[in-house]
């Protein structure tokens, strides 16, 4: 049985390149669109990566009928798919892309998961002002964009009803100026022991990692898939101490399927 010493990462096959490139719909910051981003590099598979203003509703709503991302297109055969679990599956079984079945299934780990749960506050807290406030993100390039996402994302303690309200003259939800100014407090809030509590859970999830080079026993999963994906975001917080297993996993899934963190835009 192999050790995490002998763990080897996952070995890409040959470039794929059809005649017509597959096409991604996506917002950046979405981990769900990161899923099929993880599997479309790790299966080599090159595509276009079209990014969604996050106020666009007509272009996903042509494609599948409602705003939501990921969208996956095959131009040439006029073909439009969305969810991104079902996504990876076309992928990883299509041999148009590569040889089937390179994602291991999901390993149900219940530790994990928990740990993500656990940390869901905190993660919002930190990172929903983060991504608004760099400017940079491609989907938040207007303000129109920065605002859509302002009112739909509630920020901690506020919950989803009380924030967007649930069409009603009863709840219509918290006035847009409020929320603007919620956003910018909790930008200019002293994020450090917000910051010094993820520290610590990030060393918990460090102990969780079988290796450097994937999550779980036995190689490159569906539990890399979703994990990466979560975490990708918290590279967007400024002084995030990553213990050094983690951060290692982190760098080697970015180079293997061609998604970069955030470093260089932290705040």
């Amino acid at each position: 049985m192999s050790t995490v010493s002998e763990a080897k990462p996952f070995a890409r096959g040959p470039r794929i390149v059809l005649n017509q490139l597959p096409v991604l719909y996506v917002y950046d910051h979405c981990p769900f669109c990161v899923r099929v981003r993880i599997a479309l590099g790790a299966k080599n598979v090159k595509h276009l990566v079209h990014f969604l203003a996050n106020d666009d509703i007509a272009t996903p709503t042509n494609l599948v009928g409602k705003k939501i991302a990921p969208i996956f297109e095959l131009p040439e055969e006029n073909f439009v798919m969305g969810e991104s679990l079902d996504i990876i599956a076309k992928i990883d079984t299509d041999e148009r892309f590569g040889t089937p079945d390179r994602i291991l299934p999901a390993s149900g780990r219940k530790d994990i998961k928990a740990w993500q749960k656990s940390v869901q506050v905190l993660l919002r807290t930190l990172q929903r002002p983060r991504y608004v406030a760099t400017g940079l993100l491609p989907e938040f390039q207007q303000l129109d964009g920065r605002h859509a996402f302002i009112k739909n994302h509630q920020l901690p303690p506020y919950e989803k009803p009380e924030w967007k309200g649930d069409g009603t003259e009863e709840n219509p939800g918290m006035e847009m100026d409020a929320k603007l100014k919620l956003y910018a407090e909790a930008m200019a809030a002293d994020p450090a022991p917000l910051i010094e509590d993820l520290n610590a859970r990030l060393v918990e999830l460090d102990d969780m990692l079988y290796g450097e080079h994937y999550c779980s026993e036995g190689g490159f999963s569906l539990d890399d898939v979703d994990l990466w994906a979560r975490l990708r975001s918290i590279s967007i917080i400024q002084g995030v101490a990553w213990p050094t297993k983690l951060r290692t996993y982190m760098d080697n899934l970015s180079e293997l399927c061609d998604v970069p963190l955030y470093d260089e835009m932290a705040l």
